[in-house]
């Protein structure tokens, strides 16, 4: 199944795509059923959360109102103007909205550590991008007034399903509900160590995290429809031109090594988002950053495309 959560008005929708609809699953359920909708199909995080009954519910929802559609009845116009609703013309959030981490990679791809002259490290490297910096499909970019090495990486992002602890990576692949696209947008200059405080490293808090340097989505695609995600092409386009193309074969480390390091001590919950490092052909390594004006297109195989304008504040 592939999830979506958007905006319609003020009202906040939890979706489900279904051949380039959306199928809001909180509204079909009272019509169907003349009842509230519970909590698991109006919250992206509480569906994971409830496990495979929350899945269960979903697709029973989305199947009656497919089967309902087919027919001429009352119900079926009701159905198609209040539930069924364009992608074109609803506001995306983060499909998740409201994660408890945010857990990044750097230098993940063997092309990337190559164009940027980096050693790949001996064991998953992760930092933290904050939960309020992620933006939804379409949404605008803000660069912060001063930047000016403003940089893109499109990845390949996993949504866990479970709660756990010290994680085996023979297990680990158990825990994962699902993938979606993730696009870690940073400000090079202030990621760059302190000249007076090289020892100090990387500084991530002013480099990686800014308002809206976190664009997620459009979609979580649950995990059946992705049998292999490390066999997967993505790419980024800048204003229409071709900047990142490459596949997650590349990884450094795969799925299973990154989720056993991140829960070493850490508890993973449902709905944390594990962003899986990104290919070569960013600006760090071309010496191109973005511009006002340009727009940002992360894609992913078998998930979608993300869509970023970005804007530098003056």
């Amino acid at each position: 199944m592939r999830f979506a959560t958007y905006r319609t008005g003020n009202t906040r929708r939890l979706g489900v795509l279904v051949s380039e609809k959306l199928i809001d699953l909180g509204r079909a359920y009272y019509l169907l059923y003349s009842s509230a909708p519970p909590e698991v199909l109006v919250d992206l995080r509480k569906l994971i959360d409830s496990g495979s009954r929350g899945l269960v519910l979903a697709e029973l929802v989305v199947s009656e109102v497919l089967k309902e559609l087919k027919s001429s009845s009352k119900l079926a116009e009701i159905l198609e103007r209040e539930v069924v609703h364009d992608p074109e013309r609803v506001v995306f959030e983060p499909p998740v909205p409201n994660p408890s981490k945010v857990l990044c990679m750097a230098v993940n791809y063997w092309s990337h550590a190559r164009e940027t002259g980096t050693e790949p490290p001996e064991v998953p490297y992760l930092f933290v991008k904050l939960s309020s910096t992620l933006v939804g499909h379409r949404a605008v970019v803000t660069v912060p007034r001063g930047a000016r090495r403003a940089d893109y990486e499109v990845e390949l992002a996993v949504v866990l399903g479970r709660r756990g602890k010290y994680i085996g990576r023979s297990e680990a692949m158990d825990y994962v509900f699902g993938y979606t696209v993730f696009n870690d947008v940073s400000i090079r200059e202030r990621q760059a160590p302190l000249p007076r405080s090289p020892r100090l490293g990387s500084r991530w808090l002013p480099g990686k995290n800014f308002d809206t340097s976190a664009p997620l989505g459009p979609v979580v695609v649950t995990k059946d429809e992705i049998p292999d995600p490390h066999n997967l092409r993505l790419g980024m386009r800048i204003s229409g031109e071709v900047r990142q193309d490459g596949s997650t074969s590349d990884m450094v480390f795969k799925i299973p090594e990154i989720i056993e390091a991140v829960s070493d001590g850490l508890t993973v919950e449902p709905g944390d988002i594990i962003a899986t490092g990104t290919p070569s052909g960013v600006g760090l390594g071309s010496g191109r950053y973005l511009k006002h004006g340009d727009v940002m297109e992360a894609w992913v195989e078998g998930i979608g495309v993300l869509v970023n304008p970005v804007h530098f504040e003056q």
